[in-house]
């Protein structure tokens, strides 16, 4: 898969998400996305539209999906969150 998110890009949105949105028992929920980590905090995580980011170790991420339209809506979603005010 080539490199269709820029790390800084995947980790700006989860900032933002931790600063803006809403707890819920799975992390912060914001503008249709949840952001969560593992207990060490070395693994983050992004899941909404049916898609499941993992970003972690070595500035590297893997994207769960499991039709197209899902990760284009998901893409689309962390897009509109890394260029808000």
């Amino acid at each position: 898969m080539k490199n269709e998110i820029d790390n800084k890009q995947i980790l700006a949105v989860y900032e933002r998400i931790q600063q803006r949105g809403e707890v819920t028992e799975e992390g912060k929920f914001y503008q249709g996305i949840t952001a969560f980590s593992d207990i060490d905090g070395y693994t983050v995580y992004l899941q909404g539209s049916g898609v499941l980011l993992r970003f972690g170790f070595h500035n590297t991420y893997h994207l769960d999906y499991e039709h197209d339209k899902h990760k284009d809506d998901f893409l689309q979603k962390l897009y509109n969150i890394a260029n808000e005010e």
